[in-house]
């Protein structure tokens, strides 16, 4: 399977780096071909400055971002949860690349679109300082955002798996999760 792996966090050292390398490692050990950004290695503007009005031309990082998510068969996204939610860098990354003709396109009444995705599945894991269950009961999914509004509705079927809480995790259990993601990679899920 191709899989395109999107570090979601600027530093690789931290327990998102961890999980994004677990995965490519288990990954390409079971013959699954992986292709990998880092984002805090990418270079782009995250602002949208003139919204839908004008496109503003996307630097080289984002181009790639483009076609490795064309390329992809299954898209793997890594971050952290900050504010019940995906980093801000990582948002104006799908605000500036996440274009109608790239990833959906309305249709002329403007009441449908086509998903110019589909048949793309893909995975986010990310890991919160809360318990993912009190966190979805008090404030709902850190995932929604990317996984229902912006994947779903360019026609990838999207799952998630949230770790939690991340500060105090022993180490024992940061194992076991460690393990867990090497089953999604090794299994491409």
């Amino acid at each position: 399977m191709k899989i395109y792996l999107l570090l979601g966090h600027t530093d690789t050292e931290t327990l998102s780096g961890a999980f994004a390398n677990k995965y490519e490692q288990h990954a390409k050990a079971a013959g699954h071909t992986v292709r990998r950004q880092n984002i805090g290695d990418m270079r782009f503007d995250p602002v949208l400055h003139k919204g839908y009005k004008e496109i503003q031309e996307l630097e080289p990082d984002l181009k790639t971002f483009c076609d490795d998510i064309h390329w992809a068969d299954h898209i793997v996204i890594v971050h952290p949860t900050w504010w019940c939610s995906m980093p801000s860098l990582l948002k104006g990354l799908f605000d500036r690349a996440w274009l109608p003709h790239e990833a959906f396109l309305f249709e002329d009444h403007g009441l449908t679109w086509a998903k110019l995705l589909k048949g793309r599945t893909a995975r986010i894991i990310t890991s919160a300082n809360m318990n993912p269950w009190i966190m979805r009961f008090m404030y709902g999914s850190p995932t929604m955002v990317l996984e229902m509004v912006i994947l779903r509705f360019a026609g990838i079927r999207a799952r998630s798996t949230v770790f939690g809480p991340s500060e105090r995790v022993s180490a024992r259990a940061k194992e076991r999760w460690l393990r867990r993601v090497a089953r999604l990679g090794a299994n491409a899920r």
